[in-house]
């Protein structure tokens, strides 16, 4: 197979698609797994060899498959995401990105990143995002291969420590361009609400201290979200710690780990994946890419925009195809920022703007949901925490809640406007919505309808006094 270099493809990626250079809502996946993410077992023939990868053997998909769901469900963009085990980053190099091209060439409409999801030394896992380049085959190997802790053989228990994944973090920050890092399913190692497992406040903090423009933020929504179509399946394959409305506790609750980070002024967004392995209706836990859940980023149809538009925050999530458009506005004293901007204030009060796309059409579970209330929360901005786990703000809360009375509707898109007196400190806002009756997120129960309890979450503003 000959390769042809990333420079060239770039050229047809719009695929027929509207080229406009104008910022649009663009969804997108970037945590989904193909026939890469082997399985190993030991060499019959040599005990001492490294052990033998099963391909397909932890999802059977191929990558140009997860690309055409992805075109099939709307998606713009995505990231194909293996994981690894002894000397993965030679199959990632060898066979897995020559796929990925040839992917890419098959479904042009959707901007696909190479990329993995990294056996993250001393932690849970976490989505590579590696930017679209002549290089970028090269980068991913480099990482993989430096970094991965499941890479050597012999396995070497040395490379699995946080003080690694510092060392990762701070050389990924020196690479040019810079790679994206996102935490993943933050709280499926948890054993109880705010009891934490691989993923802490404190480790989530040392990571965005050593290199804030690599390490972004965390899955608000895991994936896997299909599992509790079982009967017995949990959301997000959350045995321990349940999701609450389908989303991690870190995010779900008011007050928890993700407003601490924001409450210290840190740029730390959250995402929406699939995780998808292998699909329900083959027996597996997942929906297709963008089947279900959905990271929507505004930016231009153009790789290096939508990287930077994660790095921005011009980020919101949902599950279900409730909303297709969020567009949270601050104003004051003659101007106007959008979510992951800061406003700084002018003594004025503070007009907020929420404007949302309620799709007519149904979703991919064939339902037809409503958004039936939005919520916004404000939380106080007062620096650095001087306990590194320190895992609340008691300052977040929920400001105001809109149900249909509150807004104004012309045809699918549903406005909310609202005055904030004139914050005396920096404060943080973030929007959230559901189709439910629910005042706050519940833990999920075993073998919840997913399709039944849908929510969408924005991305931060900050509003800073002078």
């Amino acid at each position: 197979m000959t390769l042809i270099s990333t420079a060239a493809l770039v050229i047809g990626l719009a695929g027929g698609a509207d080229v406009t250079g104008q910022a649009e809502w663009l969804a997108g996946d970037h945590h989904v797994h193909s026939r890469f993410s082997a399985t190993y077992k030991p060499d019959p023939a040599d005990p001492d060899a490294p052990p033998v990868p099963t391909l397909g053997g932890d999802g059977p998909h191929t990558i140009i498959q997860n690309g055409e769901a992805a075109g099939r469900y709307g998606l713009a963009w995505m990231v194909s995401t293996d994981h690894g085990g002894p000397r993965h980053s030679v199959m990632n190099y060898e066979l897995a990105y020559p796929e990925l091209l040839e992917s890419r060439r098959t479904t042009p409409g959707v901007i696909q990143f190479y990329g993995m999801e990294f056996d993250t030394p001393g932690s849970e896992h976490s989505s590579l995002i590696i930017p679209m380049h002549d290089g970028e085959r090269e980068m991913l190997r480099r990482i993989e291969a430096s970094y991965g802790t499941r890479e050597p053989w012999p396995a070497n228990p040395a490379r699995d420590t946080r003080a690694v994944m510092l060392e990762a973090l701070r050389e990924m920050d020196g690479m040019s361009p810079r790679p994206v890092v996102i935490a993943n399913h933050p709280s499926r190692s948890a054993t109880g609400v705010g009891v934490w497992g691989e993923h802490d406040a404190g480790s989530l903090r040392d990571w965005h201290d050593a290199a804030p423009r690599v390490i972004i933020g965390m899955e608000g929504a895991p994936g896997h979200q299909a599992t509790s179509l079982k009967p017995d399946g949990e959301r997000g394959i959350y045995r321990r710690s349940p999701t609450m409305g389908g989303f991690d506790q870190m995010t779900a609750t008011v007050g928890g780990v993700w407003d601490a980070l924001l409450g210290e002024g840190r740029r730390w967004w959250i995402t929406a994946t699939s995780d998808s392995h292998r699909h329900w209706s083959e027996g597996g836990d997942d929906f297709w890419p963008g089947e279900y859940s959905k990271t929507y980023v505004k930016a231009t149809r153009d790789p290096d925009a939508i990287l930077e538009g994660l790095r921005a925050g011009r980020v919101f999530v949902v599950t279900g195809d409730l909303i297709s458009e969020l567009d949270v506005t601050a104003s004051s004293g003659g101007r106007t920022v959008a979510s992951g901007e800061t406003l700084v204030g002018s003594g004025e009060p503070v007009n907020v703007t929420i404007r949302l796309r309620d799709p007519a059409g149904a979703n991919a579970g064939g339902r037809t949901p409503e958004v039936k209330r939005i919520d916004l929360i404000v939380g106080e901005v007062t620096g650095p925490a001087k306990d590194r786990t320190a895992d609340g703000n008691p300052t977040a809360r929920v400001a105001q809640r809109f149900t249909p009375s509150d807004w104004s509707r012309e045809g699918e898109v549903l406005t909310v406007r609202w005055q904030m007196p004139a914050p005396l400190g920096p404060v943080y806002l973030r929007v959230r919505g559901t189709s439910g009756d629910e005042l706050e997120p519940a833990a999920d129960p075993a073998g919840e309808d997913p399709w039944s309890d849908l929510w969408f979450y924005s991305n931060p503003l900050f509003v800073e006094p002078r």
